[in-house]
């Protein structure tokens, strides 16, 4: 039995790997630390999200913003994530997730674009301006409150799944499709699985664990039993988890 880390951390389980990975995929901003040019001195900035295949967090900067020079000055930064509920704003999850900053280019650029304006369609108004870049945060450690007395020090390998260049190669065509012929099993995945509200929801990304689906403001996302394999698994695992979706919500019916 691994023995209990001294002071308040705790360790690190799947059940806290799960929470800091919904997080990182489910929150729509954060507040992004930089280290100021020429004094040192942090400073923070509200950013909209979303996440790279792989789980890093993905976010728009104009040239004309302090952090973006900040970034290409320095590229270490922190971000909060968690967003308060009711009653006291310390008793809800939140995490810090450190790395170093990097400007996305070319293929990566355009891949994880799709991604980010699936998450933030508004943001498609001044997206490809001149001087907006699509920066990633490369996650090296995370730091969890996940509520009272429940802190973990976590490495990115516990939050960030390893890449599938075959997934990311046909994700958006697989994102469309469902899109345009299965809209009745993304609401299945998003209001059986997902916990969310009855709505016309869109299947926004894909990734070897899950998948993200959206209406509004709102996210909902599904974790898969297991991660895939390969690319290839992906198909069967949407069908079954349809099936298993119609089926639970005709038992739910039944029992009402």
């Amino acid at each position: 039995m691994a023995e209990e880390p001294k002071g308040v951390l705790r360790t690190v389980d799947d059940a806290a790997r799960r929470q800091a990975q919904t997080l990182l995929r489910c929150e729509r901003l954060g507040s992004l630390a930089t280290l100021e040019p020429g004094t040192g001195w942090p400073m923070v900035s509200r950013v909209s999200l979303a996440t790279s295949m792989e789980g890093h967090p993905l976010f728009l900067a104009s040239q004309l913003s302090p952090h973006f020079g900040a970034m290409a000055a320095d590229g270490r930064v922190s971000l909060l994530l968690g967003t308060a509920d009711k009653g006291d704003p310390l008793a809800h999850a939140r995490m810090t997730v450190i790395g170093r900053a990097e400007i996305l280019r070319d293929e990566a650029r355009e891949r994880n674009m799709r991604r980010f304006l699936a998450r933030q369609p508004k943001a498609e108004l001044y997206a490809f301006f001149g001087d907006f870049a699509l920066w990633q945060l490369v996650v090296e450690r995370v730091s969890l409150n996940g509520g009272f007395g429940k802190a973990y020090e976590m490495t990115a390998e516990d939050v960030i799944l390893p890449p599938m260049p075959e997934l990311a190669a046909m994700e958006a065509g697989a994102v469309e499709h469902m899109n345009d012929d299965h809209l009745d099993a993304i609401a299945l995945y998003a209001e059986v699985f997902g916990g969310g509200e009855a709505g016309a929801w869109r299947l926004a990304t894909l990734d070897p664990a899950g998948m993200d689906m959206v209406v509004g403001d709102a996210v909902a996302r599904l974790w898969f039993d297991r991660p895939l394999k390969s690319a290839e698994d992906l198909r069967p695992m949407l069908v079954l988890l349809a099936k298993r979706a119609r089926e639970t919500g005709q038992q739910a019916q039944q029992q009402q």
